[in-house]
């Protein structure tokens, strides 16, 4: 088993292997390339999107600046947007649905490092410094809604159409169709009819 496979299975895998850290490079170096690119080029703009993250549907805008760990293991439906100072740190598989919304400074992290003391330590393998570490995949479904500077954990799975609120840390799954917030994030209420605000201004669609 390669340490990129033990890596996305949740295995403790070697964090500084050599096909790791070139996957890695590759993806760091296509982030700095998009977070340098101009609007006026839009095109361009979505092309090293696009090659950064290849599992991605229709529609996909993201400001920058950007960071993603490897960008390989992220999956995006149709329709995503992403604010500004966005992170995907994506050691685990990290699986967005169709028409989600990302505010500004929202991290979503699946690295864990181990509880103990000891195997968190660093070591040597030959010349090459390195730890031991693991990963948990987080879920977004369809149609939610995540505000600004929310903090997304790992093995967390947030139910469709559900809110979460800004600053919340999100430690455990939460409902669809729930708005949600706090550190930690909690479920405060289902999202109701009475939320519906087109009928009310004459809007349709």
């Amino acid at each position: 088993m390669s340490e990129f496979e033990k890596m996305t299975s949740g295995l403790l895998y070697d964090s500084s292997n050599e096909d790791l850290w070139n996957r890695r490079v590759k993806a760091r170096l296509l982030v700095e390339k998009f977070n340098q690119s101009s609007i006026a080029n839009l095109k361009e703009r979505n092309a090293i999107l696009k090659e950064l993250i290849p599992h991605s549907g229709r529609d996909m805008y993201v400001e920058p600046n950007i960071r993603v760990e490897y960008g390989e293991n992220i999956y995006i439906g149709d329709n995503f947007f992403m604010n500004f100072d966005g992170q995907i740190l994506d050691v685990a598989p990290v699986h967005i649905g169709n028409n989600v919304l990302i505010g500004a400074r929202v991290t979503i992290a699946t690295p864990v490092h181990p509880l103990d003391a000891y195997e968190r330590r660093p070591f040597k393998i030959g010349d090459r410094l390195t730890t031991y570490e693991y990963a948990k995949p987080i879920t977004i479904e369809d149609d939610v809604w995540v505000a600004s500077s929310v903090t997304i954990c790992g093995g967390v799975t947030i139910g469709k159409g559900a809110i979460i609120g800004a600053g919340s840390v999100v430690t455990r799954d939460i409902p669809a169709g729930y708005f949600a917030c706090g550190v930690p994030c909690k479920p405060k209420r289902l999202v109701t009819k009475e939320d519906k605000m087109y009928a009310s201004q004459g809007i349709k669609r």
